[in-house]
């Protein structure tokens, strides 16, 4: 048994970057950029009206002055106007500002007759003017490799012109729930028998960090069928086995991946809930993808295995919630790598403790609860089988191996909803 920073560091040493691929915009959210992206242009591109009103030269504007209305420059086309002293120009909001204007006033600040306004308000210049360059100089960084794209980044990109982008590599997954106890939702149970829920709470996490889910397969506890399972599953880049993978007569998984001539990195791990966690590796009988240029020419980095090659199992614990806990400290930054990420943990948080905490077992306790207008409330149940707590959560605290932690303390909780 292996303690958690072990097993994750050496689960991130095995997996790299795939390698990138070329999007259209449109395809592109929740992708990681695979280079950084500079501005083509400044934003705005040139100085606009930010309100509908008049444009005026504000040394030439009093209350109560009279204004002649020359013309209109709506958005979008420059009618090259210009404005001299004792004149407007009626503009709208985003239209290019006219010559020698410097200030606009507002159509709610003057009064309107026929041919002429009356100022109604002091004008200084500068008002109300989007000056070029102001929010975004050409040439910034817009975007850095490594960085998800989101759905602000998606429209600063499309204000560039870009169309399309190189991001990371999609990371196929399949899922293999395990046990001859669970039935699908909707089926008859019989005495004895649960509904098979880490399915769906699985496929939901792999969903949320953005891998593709090709197989998702439920297997009984019987030998030749699993080894069957296994290899469907192998044909993707990472394989998630839940059940089956502790030392019961009935955990075949660990055995199964040695008949298939799978390795076994990492066999349990001092972490609660999830200490029956398995990491290994195995060549795929039937790669689901094409091997690319790029792959071939790349190179691992040293103790890492080639993605192209190579198919990454997770078998994580039967019990829904070690399972939960078991893939976002470990599954999730493995994918959030292969996909090109450069932040992997989950985000974090300081939040005000609202009980006293000790742990006194002899792993590291990860406490499921709810943060709420910054304190942090353990909830529900905190044991490994406790589905509803767990689904009114919203944080995790890592409580050290003997720690405690006294009510009003401020700690940081992982973020994970």
């Amino acid at each position: 048994m292996i303690s958690e920073e072990e097993a994750r560091k050496k689960i991130l040493e095995m997996v790299r970057s795939l390698p990138s691929r070329r999007l259209s915009l449109s395809q592109a959210l929740g992708c990681f950029a695979a280079e950084d992206y500079f501005a083509r242009l400044p934003l705005p591109g040139f100085d606009n009206s930010a309100m509908d009103g008049y444009a005026v030269v504000a040394s030439s504007c009093a209350k109560g002055k009279r204004l002649r209305v020359t013309a209109e420059q709506p958005a979008g086309h420059d009618k090259q106007l210009r404005v001299s002293p004792g004149e407007a120009v009626r503009i709208f909001t985003g239209a290019p500002m006219p010559q020698s204007a410097d200030a606009i006033v507002m159509q709610e600040d003057v009064t309107r007759d026929g041919d002429e306004i009356v100022i109604n308000t002091d004008v200084t210049a500068g008002e109300f003017i989007r000056r070029r360059g102001c929010d975004l100089a050409k040439g910034q960084r817009i975007l850095a490799k490594g960085e998800r794209l989101r759905a602000a980044t998606m429209a600063l990109l499309a204000s560039q012109g870009i169309g399309d982008l190189t991001v990371g590599g999609e990371v196929n997954a399949a899922m293999l729930s395990t046990g001859d106890e669970l039935v699908k939702p909707g089926k008859k149970l019989d005495p004895g028998q649960v509904y098979e829920s880490n399915s769906a709470l699985l496929r939901a996490l792999l969903q949320r960090c953005g891998a593709a889910t090709n197989l998702v397969e439920h297997c009984r506890d019987e030998r030749e069928s699993l080894i069957e399972a296994i290899k469907r599953g192998m044909n993707n880049h990472i394989l998630v086995i839940t059940g089956g993978v502790s030392v019961g007569e009935h955990d075949l998984v660990k055995d199964a991946l040695r008949d298939l001539g799978a390795q076994t990195d990492i066999w349990r791990v001092a972490l609660k809930p999830g200490k029956p966690f398995l990491f290994g590796h195995t060549q795929p009988s039937k790669p689901a993808r094409s091997r690319s240029r790029e792959a071939d020419t790349m190179a691992p980095s040293k103790g890492a295995v080639a993605n192209s090659d190579c198919c990454f199992i997770f078998g994580l614990p039967g019990n829904p919630v070690s399972a939960f806990v078991t893939f976002l400290q470990f599954v999730r930054p493995a994918i959030l790598k292969m996909m090109g990420a450069i932040r992997l943990d989950l985000p974090q948080l300081p939040a005000r403790l609202t009980v006293d905490l000790t742990n006194e077992g002899d792993r590291a306790h990860y406490i499921r609860g709810k943060l709420e207008h910054g304190k942090f409330s353990p909830v529900g149940r905190q044991e490994s089988h406790a589905l509803f707590g767990l689904s009114q959560s919203n944080a995790l605290l890592r409580l050290g191996l003997g720690q405690s932690l006294r009510a009003d303390e401020i700690v940081d909780v992982q973020i994970w909803d």
